[in-house]
């Protein structure tokens, strides 16, 4: 580590101009989240691998900014080098460059990392000490990262139409239908999840190819490198030329891929380019042309492979109108147009990509049922192996083990080999194509790092007498699952239990809310803090999406056919984390009143597995919240019951026996 902040320092120096700090954020060139491991520039600097998080490398100091998730995590992983900035407690990097750095500063950073947003504010920022927001003239994390993983380019994939509900075609109208309404010539799109969601995104698979309703399907885990450019004219299509066929083929040939099943994802990408081409007008083209492409889109001489140029009336009247650019874009495309040409402004796909059609909503409630019955019988495995291994009492009863450790030390359970276990079960099951994210499998301490990501040569052992925590969920063609049970095989504390059940209080309170059509997610965040609050205790992240957090996000409201996740936690460093999490789903309310004709709203889990009455303190439960625990109990029986073998469905029936006070 201190060789690469050297070598970074070095390049900061000889750069033109000379750099008085450079700034390492986590996202890539699509303003993800989630990044390939050849994007982990941020990772490689400072050792620290959680997915959110800035790192600052200035002359004399070596700073990392990161949320509450990732707090306990990064003081694991950061050297004495680095110094950890708590985002909501310290200053903010803006502020604290703004205020720490000499006036007339230079601070770099690759601007194909930065969204326009973040870069605009903070050249505003820094301009009141003249300091400098500078394009560093390659990226200097590449220059010093010597073994940098290649792009991870995959196959992309045909969805069916039955289970996108919607096609390509229609998803465009609507789009094009939205620009007109804002007078934009053209939009650029760079964020993966709405080009995933204008395409139907989901996982690997390979499946039959039978006409033009169908869609690209790019998997956001493997696409590196995505871009499109949408105009009223045209569809501009880019990806990574890695991922592109070496030849296309003829109309010929490729009329003969329509009743053959496409298995190579380059073959895929030959049946898109020209199927949609010829209802569409799409133009795929090599993923590196992108920033002349959008310089040719700003001066209206950008032009399909299939398209002459427009004449000069055309053009004269395109130039008048705008382009419409989502906040979130790269500032480096973002910076070669002009800024009175610009509509800066929410893309047109935010909000739609959010709500479900009939067809999803049905597939997605399927596939969360045939995951629930996975998550089943991993606990009814794992309950069965703590027990024969470490002499467990069990899922069901309350003792302290006697065989903390299995005497032979034949076989033991960790923290890795029972994730895997969990995907063996979802594999088996219709549909799946994949885990929806990483695993997080945690006993014990690691329980309380709450993104942790146990790895097979440093994970812990499971132990019969600690709190498991495990977050997880599948890729389905039908709908992506996510849920976390927290469990204990053992002896649970009374502690433990009190706030085992705190949570599950503010996970009933959340899920069980009714509101006013304009609510939006931060509104509501407080409902499943407050049973926490009343013993003094809280959780550093967000509840659910939508700003369903304590801190204030986009002000959207929440609307009848979203998709939210339900997962209050609490962490005790060092000792336990406990997290509840559901799927639900938004819809209309039928209440008694309708208060100035607003419309209500409610939620509907659609999550499935049962949560463990060893660990609740029924006597801290309202009668209500004891009918639901019962109710939703009865449902998972009855629901998940088709789907298990009569061992699975007995574990069950014992796991959702009533509780009463």
């Amino acid at each position: 580590m201190a060789d690469t902040l050297s070598a970074l320092r070095s390049l900061m120096s000889s750069h033109s101009p000379p750099l008085d700090a450079l700034v390492v954020p986590s996202e890539d060139y699509h303003q993800s989240e989630y990044v390939s491991a050849r994007d982990m520039r941020r990772a490689f600097v400072s050792g620290f691998t959680g997915s959110a998080g800035l790192a600052l490398v200035t002359k004399n100091e070596a700073l990392l900014w990161t949320d509450g998730r990732y707090f306990l995590q990064a003081e694991h992983q950061l050297s004495d080098q680095w110094r950890l900035m708590r985002m909501g407690e310290d200053p903010a990097v803006d502020s604290w460059i703004s205020i720490s750095l000499p006036q007339d500063s230079a601070i770099g950073i690759d601007f194909w990392c930065i969204s326009a947003e973040t870069a605009q504010r903070w050249k505003n920022l820094f301009a009141k000490k003249q300091q400098k927001l500078v394009p560093t003239t390659r990226n200097l994390v590449d220059e010093v990262w010597k073994d940098q993983p290649q792009a991870e380019i995959n196959p992309v994939h045909v969805h069916p139409l039955k289970f996108s509900g919607r096609s390509v075609s229609d998803k465009l109208k609507d789009l094009r239908d939205n620009l007109k309404k804002e007078n934009a010539r053209g939009i650029i799109i760079t964020t993966l999840d709405e080009l995933t969601s204008a395409n139907e995104t989901q996982s690997n698979g390979a499946h039959e190819a039978e006409d033009d309703s169908r869609k690209i399907w790019v998997d956001p885990r493997c696409c590196y490198s995505l871009y499109a450019k949408l105009n009223p004219e045209q569809v501009l299509l880019q990806q990574s030329p890695l991922a592109l066929p070496k030849s296309l083929k003829n109309p010929v040939e490729m009329e003969g891929l329509k009743n053959a099943h496409i298995r190579d994802g380059a073959a895929v990408v030959q049946y898109f380019a020209w199927m949609d081409k010829q209802k569409n007008n799409i133009t795929v083209k090599d993923y590196t042309t992108v920033s002349s492409d959008v310089a040719l889109l700003a001066s209206n001489q950008l032009t399909s492979a299939n398209e002459t140029q427009s004449n000069g009336a055309h053009e004269a009247e395109d130039d008048s109108r705008k382009i419409w650019v989502d906040p979130r874009c790269c500032y480096s495309l973002y910076a070669k147009l002009n800024p009175e040409q610009v509509l800066l402004q929410q893309s047109p796909l935010a909000l739609p990509k959010s709500l479900k059609n009939p067809v999803e909503m049905e597939g997605l409630k399927n596939a969360h049922i045939r995951d629930g019955a996975a998550v089943v019988q991993y606990f009814a495995w794992m309950d069965k192996q703590m027990q024969e291994i470490y002499g467990a009492s069990g899922y069901f009863k309350e003792a302290e083990s006697q065989n903390a450790k299995n005497p032979t030390g034949d076989v033991k359970l960790t923290e890795v080999s029972v994730s895997d276990k969990l995907e063996e079960f979802r594999a088996a099951k219709e549909h799946f194509r994949g885990l929806s994210f990483p695993t997080i499998s945690s006993v014990g301490p690691n329980g309380a790092i709450i993104h942790y990501q146990p790895e097979a040569k440093t994970c812990a052992e499971l132990d019969p007498n600690s709190m498991y925590l495990c977050d997880s969920g599948a890729q389905y063609l039908d709908g992506t699952t996510d849920i976390t049970r927290t469990v204990h095989f053992g002896k649970p504390t009374e502690h433990e239990k009190r706030c085992y059940t705190a949570v599950l209080k503010g996970h009933f309170a959340l899920g069980n809310a009714r509101f006013p059509n304009g609510t939006t997610g931060h509104s509501l965040d407080i409902l499943a803090r407050v049973p926490l609050w009343s013993y003094g205790l809280d959780y550093r992240h967000g509840t659910g999406p939508h700003s369903i957090s304590f801190r204030p996000g986009l002000s959207v409201p929440l609307q009848a056919s979203m998709t939210v996740t339900d997962e209050p936690g609490y962490y005790e460093d060092g000792k336990f984390g406990i997290r509840l999490e559901n799927v639900l789903i938004i819809k209309e309310a039928t209440t008694q009143f309708n208060f100035a004709n607003k419309g209500y709203l409610e939620f509907e889990h659609i999550t499935w597995a049962p949560y463990q009455t060893k660990l609740i303190d029924v006597s801290l439960l309202l009668p209500e919240e004891i009918n639901w625990v019962n109710s939703y109990h009865t449902k998972c029986r009855d629901i998940l019951a088709p789907y298990l073998n009569e061992s699975d469905k007995a574990w069950l029936n014992q796991a959702t026996e009533p509780i009463s006070a």
